[in-house]
């Protein structure tokens, strides 16, 4: 199994003076120090491929043993088109990733690396304008991904599988995906294309996607609550 970790954006609304995934958490790591922790209770590091983009010599430097894909068009391009050229160099093998600003509760990737599906980590309850969205056909398959679904069933967090058997398909999607769609708008064509794609429901509290100063505040409170009960996360 490969994993793609999308790391290309700056994170003006945190500062932009550095890639998002590098931005620190109270306890000194940086946030892709964290998914990179709990990967690797999982999955071999050296299967780790990271798209880099905004000032993408600081997390070559800073991780010089993981593989890279560099996305020039970072301004020009969003998630859609980072994944895509990670894409392009893996063939007939699953692939879990994920966006690079997101903290989360390592023991949730075992949930999703056990479907037997391409699946999605998801949770539930009321959801901000800014999240994505889902719905799902009340069997756990997913029908609608994007921040303009309406009534959504709760939030896509942003930790994704898709197996060998739909890649192909999948990448044929974010191919036809326009330069500034995320990904998700990738699924959605899929999925209108028959993709059999499932939701692995887990807690709200089981992560936070750091968009805004309070994200990054709550994603603190979080771990430090995941540390206190679980001290296999201590440094």
């Amino acid at each position: 199994m490969h994993v793609v970790i999308l790391a290309a954006g700056q994170g003006t609304r945190l500062g932009g003076y550095q890639p998002k995934p590098l931005t620190p958490l109270y306890d000194g790591r940086s946030i892709i120090e964290l998914q990179l922790a709990a990967i690797s209770k999982h999955l071999d590091l050296e299967d780790v491929t990271l798209v880099v983009g905004y000032k993408k010599e600081l997390i070559m430097e800073a991780f010089p043993e993981l593989s890279y894909v560099y996305n020039p068009a970072f301004g020009e391009e969003n998630t859609a088109k980072s994944l895509l050229r990670a894409l392009h160099k893996i063939h007939d093998d699953d692939c879990l990733w994920l966006n690079g600003d997101v903290v989360f509760k390592p023991a949730f990737l075992s949930a999703l690396l056990a479907s037997p599906q391409s699946a999605m980590l998801v949770n539930q309850g009321v959801v901000a304008e800014e999240e994505v969205k889902y719905r799902t056909d009340g069997a756990g398959r997913m029908t609608e991904v994007s921040k303009e679904v309406v009534e959504g069933e709760g939030e896509a967090i942003g930790i994704n599988l898709i197996r060998s058997a739909d890649l192909d398909g999948f990448r044929h999607s974010l191919e036809r995906c326009a330069p500034m769609d995320y990904f998700e708008k990738g699924l959605e064509l899929s999925l209108s294309e028959g993709l059999d794609l499932r939701a692995v429901v887990v807690p709200r509290d089981s992560a936070v996607e750091v968009d805004f100063p309070e994200d990054l505040e709550r994603a603190n409170v979080l771990l430090h609550r995941w540390k206190k009960a679980n001290p296999d996360m201590q440094r």
